[in-house]
């Protein structure tokens, strides 16, 4: 059996919003490298544990189903982004380090 990865997603980048980011994901590493079919040329792979992707509301119940089922895994912490608190009228501030171009 392969090992698992538990980790939580990142934000889409194509999106504002920061749906399905709270969830932890339980998925399984690649144990056989992906062939292209000749005819077609579509990508594919006799490692049906690529498929499996499970969601979970905390890290602690992977790693409790992860154990529980026998599973190897290894946790991934996110990284927490650092947002810098800024607003539209910051942009009109009169101790700007640069001066206001259009």
């Amino acid at each position: 059996m392969s090992t698992a990865r538990i980790f939580r997603p990142a934000k889409d980048p194509t999106q504002s919003g920061l749906a399905r980011t709270k969830q932890w994901t339980l998925e399984f590493e690649q144990t056989s490298p992906r062939e292209t079919e000749p005819l077609m040329g579509w990508t594919s792979s006799s490692d049906m544990l690529q498929q499996v992707r499970l969601e979970f509301d905390t890290k602690d119940e992977a790693i409790a189903y992860a154990t529980r089922e026998g599973i190897a895994y290894r946790v991934e912490e996110p990284q927490e982004l650092l947002r810098r608190g800024l607003s539209y009228s910051d942009n009109f501030k009169y101790n700007r380090t640069m001066p206001w171009t259009h």
